[in-house]
């Protein structure tokens, strides 16, 4: 465990020797780029290995930084931590995998790309809020010059969109925290310095210092009705750029939600309670309707993302320990096979017939022209909906029977969003590689597509295997998830839920 502060360290080192790299060889910084997600992979795989499981943060470094305002470079882990590093490690290396074929200004794209990789890292081991407040703003800045330089379809705007979406969101965390470390003179930006000072306002002050929080980091995990930068900058982002967007970078609003908004005022959530609950319920109902009749297939996947996203948001709206478990499981599950369709989507389809429409794809058999890409998104489809044997299942079926024990019309909600997402991914593998199943198949230079590479077999083969694994052993994170939970610092949220 004590190496994983390498992981930010490998990181930010690989960054820049990949722009040095690129400046000679782009093959050279794809090397340095892969070496660089595999060690970090590695550290956390490790610390996997030998990780206990404790209702407590495991201190990992914890010196002072601006002392005059009691902030200190503190770093921690515990099992939910421990989860979201995993999830980063193997979506940074399956991305550099899917991006095998960047070769404009090679180094530039790793050199942003594993910074990027290096904030993500760094939030998920913050356990005081400043810190992970400018770990989040690192993870930020590079996703926009990844978008606006290597992305394609209104590149710029959806680049100018997520990135105004995600500054006003980090604007809303910040104000919230220094509301709280000002009004509750607060020791320090230490989670439990935090929630003692918040503690000590009258619930007024601490509904606003908790809705600023909780909304900001919401904004960036796809809160319905502020998730309208997702499927945009989905759609703009080049496919490595999607998947950690959808896989990683989505995530860091959820876990600040988790980690830092709920904790903070207990009171003031449990009032809000049921209106951020029906939010998440309305955001996977919604999202789901709209990818069922999207046309562009990429889009198809960015609102599925955003209406799994509300599973995520709706776990922890249930607040109670089973609910918030399946949350994380989400997290990890959602991170992982969200990776895998815009691999797909985005990389062996997009990139060989330069369409995503779905009107253009349904006149190809697709099925035959890509078969293993056919496969891999028949099999990642299955996950996603949710059916027995991958990580979907034990995910989704969490998070609902936790939210039954709140509130059961919460629950059947989002039971309904489950068929809604059943519908739109069976349209979307049916449209988009059977369309044409019959002798007189498409004959053009399309029938001379390029075969699918050993990168991008390796990288879909990794998310692939995360999926089916989980799925059969969930044990494997929920044991890392439920010991957590149990710790004194979520004891007020997770035993006061509202039904």
């Amino acid at each position: 465990m004590n190496a994983l502060p390498c992981t930010i360290y490998v990181s930010f080192i690989g960054a820049l020797l990949a722009l040095a790299a690129g400046s000679r060889s782009a093959g050279a910084a794809r090397i340095v780029a892969l070496l660089t997600a595999l060690t970090a992979w590695g550290l956390t795989l490790a610390a996997a290995v030998d990780f206990v499981p404790a209702a407590s943060l495991r201190e990992l470094v914890n010196v002072p930084w601006v002392p005059e305002f009691g902030i200190r470079y503190h770093l921690a882990a515990d099992g939910i931590s421990l989860t979201l590093l995993v999830l980063t490690g193997l979506a940074a290396t399956a991305g550099v995998l899917f991006s095998w074929n960047i070769k404009e200004r090679t180094g530039e794209f790793f050199g942003l790309y594993l910074a990027l990789i290096g904030g993500v890292y760094g939030v998920f081991m913050s356990a005081d809020a400043f810190v992970l407040f400018v770990f989040y703003e690192i993870a930020i800045v590079p996703k926009y010059f990844l978008i606006a330089n290597w992305g394609s379809t209104n590149r710029e705007y959806g680049a100018m969109k997520l990135v105004l979406y995600s500054f006003a969101g980090s604007a809303l965390v910040l104000a919230g925290l220094l509301w709280a470390y000002a009004a509750g003179r607060a020791a320090g930006f230490g989670f439990p310095e935090l929630v003692a000072a918040t503690g000590r306002l009258d619930l007024l002050q601490q509904t606003g210092i908790f809705a600023l929080v909780f909304l900001g980091f919401a904004t960036l995990a796809g809160m319905f009705p502020l998730h309208t930068w997702a499927p945009t900058g989905h759609v703009a982002a080049p496919t490595a750029a999607s998947m950690l967007l959808a896989g990683v970078v989505m995530k860091l609003g959820a876990y600040g939600c988790l980690r830092v908004a709920l904790p903070l005022s207990p009171e003031a959530f449990h009032l809000l309670q049921p209106y951020l609950a029906w939010l998440a319920v309305i955001g996977i109902i919604y999202a789901g309707f709209v990818a069922l009749v999207q046309e562009d297939f990429k889009f198809v996947i960015g609102y599925s993302s955003v209406s799994h996203m509300g599973f995520v948001l709706l776990g922890l709206a249930a607040a109670n320990a089973t609910a918030v478990s399946g949350a994380v499981f989400q997290m990890f599950s959602h991170g992982v096979i969200a990776s895998l369709l815009f691999a797909v989507v985005g990389r062996m389809v997009y990139e060989r017939t330069h369409t995503r429409q779905l009107a253009d794809l349904r006149a190809m058999p697709l099925h035959r022209m890509l078969p293993f890409p056919a496969v891999v998104f028949v099999l990642a489809g299955m996950a996603s909906m949710g059916l027995p044997g991958f990580s979907g299942f034990p995910a989704e079926l969490t998070i609902l029977i936790g939210t039954w024990q709140t509130n059961p019309v919460w629950a059947l909600g989002a039971a309904a969003g489950v068929l809604v997402a059943a519908a739109f991914t069976l349209r979307a593998i049916q449209v988009s590689f059977f369309g044409r199943t019959g002798p007189d198949i498409y004959t053009t230079p399309l029938e001379m597509l390029p075969a699918v590479t050993w990168p991008e077999k390796a990288g879909a083969l990794l998310l692939l295997g995360a999926t089916i694994y989980l799925g059969l052993s969930p044990d494997t994170l929920l044991d890392w998830i439920r010991p957590a939970l149990q710790s004194p610092y979520f004891h007020a949220v997770l035993t006061g839920g509202a039904s």
